[in-house]
């Protein structure tokens, strides 16, 4: 079979991450970077493919079958333009833009043209996510009822003195991390209606806050509760609980996520099962049935950009589209406006 031909465009930390997928991959291969750094010269000549400085230059003189745009996010309307004008899809990283007025710009010219755009958040690829999916949708925890959710870890104090920004408003985890956990509680729950957080700045003393307290109501009647900090030493977060990316120590008798229905619940991603045998046995005064259930451990960014090459090849929709990714940054959203009003937040 001929490789999908892939161009990755930003040759930064994750668009070489991108890079490596490629370059790994038996059905797509990497056919050419895109980026104006000189920095990306030693990149191009690493993987052995042609660097261009612009979309437009990639255009005029490559035909690539699929673009990967791991450029910044304020360039990210204008670069996915560029590549629907050309007719290329492309895997565009989250978040989708900077702004849902934008993200609502990008939608609207998608559907305009109807070019395939896949949402970077790789997570949604991941074996762990895929196993919780088909747990919930069998219906053997019953109706959902609730969910708990945590990303507690620290970042370390080198971080804000390489950038000074993340010290000010918009440098926080709401808008850097939370919304990895909004798409992964969008896939487990179904869709967020309300959101009402409270935010805190008392470990660093920084502008901008360092913990956050979230609530959430689900369409489907569910609620959820999620607590986020970047100074908390504790290992219950996606990176450090579900060894998917090696760059993190991990701990595999934590958990970051535990959804609980009528029936029984699921710790996330030990995989941790509590159920009743029958309707007879709901109760706290009986035994739960204990079970961990089996599941693959694997790179979501390998599997993303498997994923990728068939939407370019037309054989499967984008399982994170651009309406998606509004949604994701609109959740986001939300809840800086709850932090900063103190409001309750419709969402949907």
């Amino acid at each position: 079979m001929k490789k999908t031909c892939i161009a990755v465009a930003g040759a930064g930390y994750i668009g070489q991450a991108h890079m490596d997928a490629a370059a790994a991959s038996m059905t797509v291969q990497l056919c050419a970077i895109v980026d104006p750094s000189p920095n990306a010269i030693a990149t191009a000549a690493k993987y052995g493919v042609p660097l261009y400085t612009s979309l437009t230059e990639l255009f005029s003189k490559d035909s690539p079958d699929g673009v990967v745009l791991a450029t910044p996010n304020q360039l990210h309307l204008a670069h996915a333009k560029a590549c629907m004008d050309a007719g290329v899809p492309m895997l565009l990283e989250k978040p989708i833009t900077p702004t849902v007025s934008e993200a609502q710009e990008l939608v609207a010219y998608q559907q305009k043209t109807k070019i395939s755009i896949l949402i970077g958040h790789h997570r949604a690829h991941s074996p762990i996510m895929a196993k919780a999916r088909e747990v919930i949708d069998s219906g053997k925890l019953g109706k959902l009822v609730a969910v708990m959710g945590s990303a507690l870890f620290v970042k370390p104090d080198q971080y804000f003195m390489d950038g000074a920004w993340r010290k000010e408003i918009g440098g926080g985890p709401i808008l850097l991390n939370m919304i990895h956990e909004v798409h992964n509680l969008r896939m487990l729950c179904g869709e967020i209606t309300q959101v009402q957080a409270l935010t805190s700045h008392a470990a660093r003393g920084f502008v901008v806050e360092d913990t956050v307290a979230i609530n959430l109501r689900f369409t489907n009647g569910a609620l959820g509760t999620f607590l986020l900090s970047d100074t908390a030493a504790s290992a219950k977060s996606w990176e450090q609980t579900s060894q998917e990316n090696k760059a993190y120590p991990s701990y595999d008798d934590e958990d970051c996520y535990t959804v609980a229905g009528t029936h029984g619940s699921l710790s996330i991603p030990t995989m941790r099962m509590k159920s009743y045998a029958s309707d007879e046995d709901r109760s706290w005064w009986k035994p739960f049935e204990v079970s961990t259930l089996d599941m693959q451990r694997s790179d979501p960014i390998a599997h993303q950009m498997e994923h990728f090459g068939k939407v370019v090849r037309g054989e499967a929709m984008p399982l994170v589209s651009a309406f998606d990714g509004m949604q994701n940054l609109k959740i986001t959203e939300a809840i800086v406006q709850s932090a900063k009003t103190g409001q309750v937040i419709q969402t949907a």
